[in-house]
């Protein structure tokens, strides 16, 4: 089993910047891809970012050129800098890591972005 532990949710203005953090423990064996996802209400979960373990990365459309992700492959950590913040991109955002053995969730943390 996963466990993965997300911090750095909350709630800015429109131009702000928040940076969340997650990091893996467990029974971790090549976990290839670490990003985060987003679910804002009514709608349906979509990746905002993932990295691999080579470092290749992909970004939502939305969010290029504002949002930054970053792993350590190392520590099993993987973060999102989030910049120029829009209410568009208000949600609950949620770490996912894909390994040999599966995809694993976290709990998701809550970023309001208010006008």
């Amino acid at each position: 089993q996963v466990q993965l532990v997300e911090s750095g949710g909350g709630s800015v203005q429109a131009g702000g910047s928040l940076r969340l953090s997650c990091a893996a423990s467990g029974s971790i064996f090549s976990l290839h891809t670490m990003g985060w996802y987003r679910q804002a209400p009514g709608k349906q979960r979509e990746l905002v970012a993932d990295a691999t373990t080579g470092g290749s990365t992909k970004y939502a459309d939305s969010v290029k050129g504002r949002f930054t992700i970053s792993r350590d492959n190392a520590k099993n950590t993987v973060s999102l800098q989030m910049n120029s913040l829009r209410p568009e991109d208000t949600a609950v955002y949620y770490c996912n890591v894909k390994g040999i053995r599966g995809s694993y969730w976290g709990q998701g943390t809550q970023v309001t972005v208010s006008s």
